[in-house]
């Protein structure tokens, strides 16, 4: 039975085709790491046990259920399919650019040239200055 289109509970052992557990893995430490958290405070905050988030920390194949992802996903402040998500290597949506980010990209591009062309100017008046800076 899935649950809001995600993968079915997993309740077995031992890896499945397609999940990526050394991702899951790095991205728990990387962001405990960004939020200055340790493994006792994640146990914390999750309510999942410290054997299971160790696991998960390294990133080892064996299942867990969906729900202690999503727990862990809410205490590292994330979506509660995140860690789903990145177990079952879903990539994540691209947003697509508006028309008001081609705007400001063009008006970038303009003024990239502009600082280019005053850029040029500036070499241009230099090599015309005498040694030592001083015009007499």
């Amino acid at each position: 039975m899935a649950e809001r289109g995600l993968p079915s509970v997993y309740t077995s052992r031992g890896q499945v085709e397609g999940e990526d557990w050394q991702a899951v893995a790095a991205a728990v430490n990387a962001r405990m790491a960004a939020l200055r958290i340790g493994q006792q405070e994640l146990v914390r905050l999750s309510g999942v046990s410290v054997s299971t988030v160790r696991l998960i920390q390294h990133g080892s194949s064996r299942r867990v259920q969906n729900k202690t992802l999503e727990a862990l996903a809410r205490a590292l402040d994330w979506p509660e399919d995140h860690l789903i998500k990145i177990l079952v290597a879903t990539p994540p949506a691209v947003p697509t650019p508006s028309p008001a980010d081609d705007q400001v990209v063009t008006v970038l591009m303009r003024i990239e040239h502009q600082l280019a062309q005053l850029s040029d100017r500036l070499s241009q008046v230099e090599q015309r200055m005498p040694p030592g800076g001083r015009s007499e």
